[in-house]
């Protein structure tokens, strides 16, 4: 049966692990919504297109003139039917141009909106930008880019946060064993590193981290490319769901030259808090952190550069009770306010749409959840 909702994916073209947590609300949109997707296969048609797209912008100061003469990428997508919703999701700015592999996408679509997952206010390309105004509405994973991309295309655009599949990541049960005793993924501090491998030889614990080499200029990004987002979304959650204590930092917390003051909430609150963990660390220094994760014990603060991160790991442990009430209360939280359902839900609330019957399926499966870690 032929979707009525279009969704077009990055998913075999940018195979960057931070972009596996957007291919997981493409699938949960897909299994709750009637639709079908078109995935961008090949990238360096995309890029010579874009790049001659670019020349021809700045040369003639006319983005009609550009899209006239930039040649079309290989391997386009002309739609031959209508559908009700045209749902693009991009991993960052510079992937809009991918538009060009659908061009009667508007045409097509009673209604258009996207979600863009990261975007930085002073990281904008105003030319790729502009071909976001033919959207009803625009959707931004930050809330520090929303008035910016606002401006730049002159349409609604909406603060969307992360979210995360709260039914995949949560345990079994509140008492479910944990024998990963600690784990430290992505951009880590290396005093606390450090600090964390003494601790786990002195005390016998078992810390989880990566191994994988630092890149970029500064050495300050722990990142890697995934053949298959879905398994490695399965074994982030299998490794979660099984850890006691898990570090959640604001994004970006190693280059505060890069964030400016502009505090947003990463991924690892989601998913630490949905797999039942304890978490630990620096939050965004924001309202917006204060309003989404507003139950008690949601983090334990902790400085990112922590040298007597045993210690206070050891002083935890010695309350049972109140480690157990965290992860029930994490669990259930999660469960109600930020599986990828409650993110759907806002994007057919502001765009007028109906609820399917798998949506509301879905909320029967998380409100259960919820009920299960109850106090």
């Amino acid at each position: 049966m032929q979707g009525k909702t279009l969704l077009l994916s990055q998913r075999r073209v940018s195979n960057l692990v931070a972009y596996c947590i957007g291919y997981e609300f493409e699938d949960t949109f897909a299994d709750v919504v009637d639709s079908e997707t078109i995935e961008t296969t090949n990238l360096p048609a995309v890029e010579f297109s874009r790049r001659a797209y670019k020349l021809a912008r700045i040369a003639l100061g006319s983005p009609n003139l550009a899209r006239r003469l930039a040649p079309y990428p290989r391997n386009t997508a002309c739609l031959t039917r209508d559908f009700e919703l045209f749902f693009p999701v991009f991993s960052h700015a510079y992937e809009v141009y991918a538009l060009a592999t659908i061009p009667n996408w508007r045409k097509r679509s009673k209604v258009a909106a996207c979600f863009i997952t990261e975007v930085w206010s002073d990281m904008l390309p105003k030319y790729l930008l502009e071909l976001l105004a033919d959207f009803d509405h625009i959707f931004i994973g930050c809330r520090n880019g929303v008035e910016e991309v606002a401006r730049l295309t002159g349409r609604p655009c909406s603060y969307l946060p992360i979210a995360v599949d709260a039914l995949r990541f949560a345990p079994s049960s509140p008492d479910e064993p944990r024998p990963i005793d600690v784990s430290y993924i992505g951009r880590r501090s290396q005093i606390t590193h450090g600090a964390l491998l003494k601790d786990a030889e002195l005390r016998g614990r078992f810390y989880y981290y990566d191994t994988v080499a630092a890149s970029g200029i500064d050495l300050k990004h722990r990142t890697f490319r995934v053949d298959a987002p879905d398994e490695h979304r399965r074994l982030l959650a299998t490794l979660l769901k099984r850890s006691g204590f898990f570090f959640a930092n604001r994004s970006y917390v190693n280059r505060p030259e890069f964030t400016a003051g502009r505090d947003e909430i990463s991924s690892r609150f989601y998913e630490g808090a949905a797999a039942g963990t304890v978490m630990v660390g620096e939050a965004p220094r924001s309202e917006e952190f204060q309003r989404q994760f507003d139950w008690q014990d949601a983090l334990i603060p902790i400085a990112f550069d922590c040298p007597n991160i045993g210690d206070i790991l050891a002083e935890l442990n010695g309350d049972p009770g109140r480690l157990r009430e965290i992860r029930r209360n994490n669990v259930r939280e999660v469960a109600l306010r930020h599986d990828w359902l409650h993110r759907i839900e806002t994007v057919f609330d502001v765009l007028g749409l109906s609820p399917t019957d798998e949506m509301q399926a879905r909320a029967q499966q998380l409100q259960q959840l919820a009920t299960r870690f109850a106090p």
